[in-house]
């Protein structure tokens, strides 16, 4: 009778932890769908409104949650159409100057970047850790605060609205270098037993093969990390291109804010499939990166605050 009653006691037990460990994933995953609802919503009707016609968009009196007129072909009248502030510049134009700020902001700046983690982790010299304190010390400073400093600075040089490749210097220069990428690559050096630098040291070899050839291989997941975050602040970024660039350099998100307007009326209409098409066109590639590349990125995030 006893043993029956342990028996009865353990099963209960086990029951209503089982219960609660069900209960417990039910609200998890619950309130995880509920999150990727929320976030998901936004980009479907993003999409949505992206293929649907011009007589949807300007229906006012009914909203549609699928095209009724399957319009693909935004996509294409997108690439042609100006905006009434773009003084006749196209979305392709906006779309090649976000090309090539982002390339070679992310070249110069992943290299600079090695350059700078490397001297920080591996080469000895005085006064290393109080500048490496004080870089530190500067992402501290709200990016917003250095706008007014380098708006001088590229004023000075004669960079700001310049109608030739000044506008490409005054949106790649300022902020080529990042001191989190410096941050993240240097603490990814720092996991790099110093026994393979010593090795390489007897061996004959100099501090730059050492770099290329063995610490920038081993360190591929943070490299390919703040290069992915590289391309994506580049890619976004509106307020400091549209601050310093002439009107025909400036980037795709200035153009994205433009009004997109139907002059062919009296009463201008918005034309918000055309921008929702481009804004689709905008996310696509930085999506497919992320997808493409989230296994380094969360490697190399991972890795790099593992060793002080």
């Amino acid at each position: 009778m006893q043993n029956q009653k342990v028996d009865y006691r353990s099963n209960k037990r086990l029951a209503l932890q089982r219960t609660n460990n069900v209960l417990r994933k039910v609200l998890v995953y619950g309130f995880l769908i509920l999150m990727a609802v929320i976030i998901l919503v936004p980009f479907y009707w993003m999409l949505n409104i992206s293929l649907q016609s011009n007589n949807e968009i300007f229906d006012s009196l009914s909203i549609s949650f699928y095209p009724q007129e399957f319009s693909p072909d935004n996509y294409l009248k997108v690439f042609v159409y100006e905006t009434s502030t773009a003084t006749g510049t196209t979305f392709s134009r906006y779309l090649f100057n976000t090309l090539v700020v982002a390339f070679f902001s992310t070249v110069f700046g992943t290299i600079f970047s090695i350059l700078i983690a490397f001297a920080l982790a591996r080469l000895n010299f005085k006064g290393r850790d109080l500048l490496f304190t004080l870089l530190l010390a500067t992402m501290m400073i709200p990016g917003e605060m250095m706008v007014i400093s380098n708006f001088i600075t590229v004023s000075r040089l004669g960079w700001v609205h310049d109608p030739g490749s000044g506008s490409y210097l005054a949106m790649i220069v300022p902020f080529l270098v990042s001191i989190f990428h410096v941050y993240l690559l240097r603490q990814a050096f720092k996991q790099i037993p110093n026994e393979l630098y010593y090795a390489a040291k007897v061996d004959g070899c100099s501090d730059r093969k050492y770099l290329w050839k063995i610490m920038v291989p081993m360190a591929k997941s943070s490299i390919i990390t703040i290069t992915i975050l590289k391309v994506m602040g580049t890619w976004n970024a509106y307020i400091w291109p549209d601050l310093v660039a002439d009107n025909k350099f400036k980037l795709v998100t200035t153009w994205l804010r433009s009004p997109f307007t139907d002059s062919a009326f009296e009463i201008q209409r918005p034309l918000t499939n055309l921008q929702m098409s481009a804004t689709v066109i905008v996310t696509l590639p930085l999506l497919l990166l992320f997808i493409l590349f989230r296994k380094y990125i969360m490697s190399g995030v991972s890795r790099s605050g593992v060793k002080g």
